[in-house]
């Protein structure tokens, strides 16, 4: 096997910072916390520290999910190319960079405070269980969701050393919203998913699957317009989700037809509808 540096491409493409889609869906609703938790703009020792833990702790997720999913990636169009699958990295390699990923991430929450260390062994429970719970459940999803969302208490902890019982209005809007662009995004796997028997909300909607989607939206919508009201904010942030409303409407429209292709688009659109809603959140202190 060529020596560790000769194979960087490798360990990047199973990190995904070559596809940094999933960085971008963790840390838009971060941000959001941290402005909300800050009343505007948060510490800047707090930003850095949550900006690079979302990179480390969605990196060593994609590590952790390809390790579980080493033995069936190989037979799924999307996925039979990845390092573990092909062999370019080996399981013991996986573990280890996804060890070293999660140690440096704890060390960053050791310059936070103690609520907020106190809350990042679920996050580490939450990023190791999910590649896992597609062999046991419908839902991964919604365990990708609390991954995804357990940024936002945490956010809250660090800026504010306190958890308002309105953060949990953001964090349940984006555990919906993500279930939501993760069952589109598993539509693309759907057939495979059906003939290796791997399980995702995509092959439990089935027939409803757009309506489901169109539903966990309109929830995500209405938590965030609430947590907009609890945290007093202004027409900016409102017009931000009137916007975010047409990035789901036109989600629905691609995925209309439930081809693979669209549904990726779909899917990838929601970065655009993430960082639209945090820049009038951002706006909407501002000004």
């Amino acid at each position: 096997m060529n020596p560790w540096y000769q194979r960087l491409p490798d360990f990047v493409d199973l990190t995904r910072l070559n596809r940094p889609i999933g960085t971008y869906l963790v840390l838009w609703p971060t941000l959001w916390a941290l402005w909300f938790a800050a009343g505007g703009v948060p510490d800047i020792k707090v930003l850095f520290i949550f900006v690079a833990g979302v990179v480390l702790m969605r990196s060593a997720g994609c590590v952790i999910n390809d390790f579980a999913d080493r033995k069936v990636d190989g037979h799924v169009r999307r996925t039979c190319n990845r390092p573990l699958a092909t062999g370019r990295v080996t399981a013991k390699e996986a573990l280890v960079l996804f060890a070293v990923l999660i140690l440096i991430a704890f060390i960053l929450t050791l310059f936070t405070n103690l609520l907020t260390l106190l809350l990042a062994p679920i996050a580490l429970l939450l990023a190791a269980s999910y590649p896992f719970m597609k062999r046991y459940t419908h839902f991964p999803q919604v365990v990708l969701g609390a991954a995804f969302s357990w940024a936002i208490p945490m956010a809250f902890a660090a800026q504010s050393n306190a958890l308002p019982a309105a953060l949990w209005l953001i964090f349940f809007a984006n555990l919906f919203w993500t279930v939501g662009y993760d069952t589109a995004y598993a539509m693309e796997d759907r057939e495979d998913d059906l003939k290796i028997g791997v399980k995702s909300t995509a092959v439990f909607f089935g027939d409803y699957d757009r309506l489901a989607i169109g539903v966990l939206q309109l929830i995500t919508l209405v938590l965030l317009g609430l947590a907009g009201m609890a945290f007093e904010r202004g027409a900016i942030f409102y017009f931000g989700l009137v916007g975010m409303l047409g990035f789901f409407v036109w989600q629905q429209w691609l995925i209309r037809d439930r081809q693979r292709g669209p549904c990726l688009r779909a899917f990838l659109n929601n970065h655009y509808a993430g960082m639209w809603l945090f820049v009038m959140l951002a706006a909407d202190y501002w000004f």
